[in-house]
């Protein structure tokens, strides 16, 4: 089992930053594929950004250019570091991880192996 913990979620104006984190635990070696996906209130949940183990990425349209995502394989951490951000960017963020070695192009919501508990990210007008 992989145990996954984000923290970084806050209140930001528009225009500001935040960094988001997510420290995996437990069968580490086995994870293939992180990535962060987020969901709006009365939304269904989105892809954000996708990151392999080799650093190859996939981002949603409307966070290109202003997110990225980055790994730190020693740490067993992957980040999101998001920019200029925007009130519709407000959602729960979620940390997932998967042992198998799908390409993010096609990467799917079923096949995420594992999730965290979520970060709320609200920002202002």
């Amino acid at each position: 089992q992989v145990q996954l913990v984000e923290s970084g979620g806050g209140l930001v104006q528009s225009g500001g930053s935040l960094r988001l984190s997510c420290a995996a635990s437990g069968r580490i070696f086995s994870i293939n594929v992180m990535g962060w996906y987020r969901q709006a209130p009365g939304k269904e949940r989105e892809l954000v950004a996708i990151i392999t183990t080799g650093g190859s990425t996939n981002y949603a349209d409307s966070v290109k250019g202003r997110f990225t995502i980055s790994r730190d394989n020693a740490k067993n951490t992957v980040y999101l570091q998001m920019n200029a951000l925007k009130p519709e960017d407000t959602a729960v963020y979620y940390c997932a991880a998967e042992d198998r070695p799908i390409s993010p192009s096609i990467m799917q919501i079923s096949h995420w192996g594992y999730w965290g508990q979520g970060t709320q990210v609200t920002v202002s007008s």
